[in-house]
């Protein structure tokens, strides 16, 4: 079965064909990173006008990567949330306009449950039940995934995600957007114990995460080292940053996986990228005997063809839309 999957949610216009929820015959994305980095983050207005010019020929380009006519194509599957509000409406008002079109069954398909099926795609022999921890610039949940289209939230962040502390700590040191990124290649060279760096805890909710202390944190310590003149080492800081935040989620990640006596543990989203997040949990997932299954790196962050391995799985689900079909800003992933 031939999956056209189209992903519009932030700041890449993308599309794919997906053969049965496993196998990519295409995955073309249309990125505008260099345009919002001139601003420091996604600037929404800018985001939709550019998915609205590129997603006709990104969507032209994955039919003609995949070898593929629309004849041959058994459904659309679109991300319809969460994300930009005006970014979503794009790709769903295209998806709905070409499901009117040509006949073919509209699958709306979540974008944090996409970003978990690419490790579908990365990990063929991967079937659920499994605990996800998923973390991205907008989220940071641990996932139950009892069956393909049957999640649980088990934690959550109670107010900044990871990538959006990643991201405000690297701009607060002067480095490009994304800044997540460049704050793990630094932190290579640096000392992850250079500085003590809090480790909030949510007393009521042991799987829960709180990064806005742990960001404030960071940031007073470079503003203040500033204002006294001192100079900090930059790959210091960033270790020291990184490791604390890769501690945070695993120390809930692995407590919640042996409280719930669960030993296939898989990670996904934007931040499933990060160096020390995959490293240690390979680690830690080797010496305790659990699975533990990663992405690749290319699939982390958004991209249509994880949107066509979730949306297999929602078309046979029978989750199918009419052409009432809405974008929603905000949605559980449950």
């Amino acid at each position: 079965m031939n999956i056209l999957a189209i992903e519009s949610s932030c700041d890449e216009t993308a599309a794919a064909v997906v053969r049965d929820g496993r196998t990519v015959l295409s995955s073309v994305i249309a990125s505008q990173v260099e345009e919002h980095r001139l601003y420091g983050g996604v600037v929404p207005e800018i985001a939709s006008r550019r998915h609205a010019e590129a997603i006709s020929p990104v969507t032209r380009q994955a039919l003609e990567q995949a070898n593929v006519t629309l004849r041959e194509i058994d459904a659309i599957a679109v991300t319809y949330a969460p994300g930009l509000i005006g970014a979503l409406l794009v790709g769903v008002n295209f998806a709905k306009g070409l499901s009117m079109a040509t006949g073919l069954p509209l699958v709306p398909t979540h974008h944090l449950r996409s970003h978990i099926a690419s490790n579908y795609i990365s990990n063929p022999e991967l079937k659920p039940p499994f605990l996800c921890l998923v973390v991205s610039g907008g989220h940071s949940h641990i996932v139950m995934v009892e069956d393909y289209t049957k999640m649980k939230i088990i934690g959550r962040t109670r107010d900044d995600a990871a990538g959006e502390a990643f991201d405000k700590a690297a701009r607060t040191m002067g480095m490009p957007y994304p800044g997540g990124i460049a704050l793990d290649q630094v932190a290579e060279n640096g000392d992850p114990h250079a500085f003590v760096l809090p480790r909030p805890v949510v007393h009521d909710a042991p799987y829960d995460f709180s990064f806005s202390g742990l960001k404030t944190a960071v940031i007073n310590l470079i503003h203040n080292s500033a204002q006294k003149g001192e100079e900090l080492k930059k790959e210091d800081v960033c270790a020291s940053f990184r490791y604390a935040v890769v501690d945070c989620l695993t120390t809930n990640f692995l407590k919640a996986a042996q409280d719930l006596n669960v030993n296939k543990l898989v990670i996904a989203g934007g931040v499933s990228a990060n160096s020390l997040l995959r490293r240690t949990l390979e680690s830690e997932c080797l010496t305790r005997g659990y699975q533990f299954y990663k992405p690749e790196k290319s699939l982390c962050g958004d991209n249509a063809a994880m949107v066509g391995a979730q949306g297999y799985y929602e078309y046979l689900s029978g989750n199918i839309a009419g052409p009432d079909l809405n974008a929603f800003a905000t949605m559980s992933i449950e």
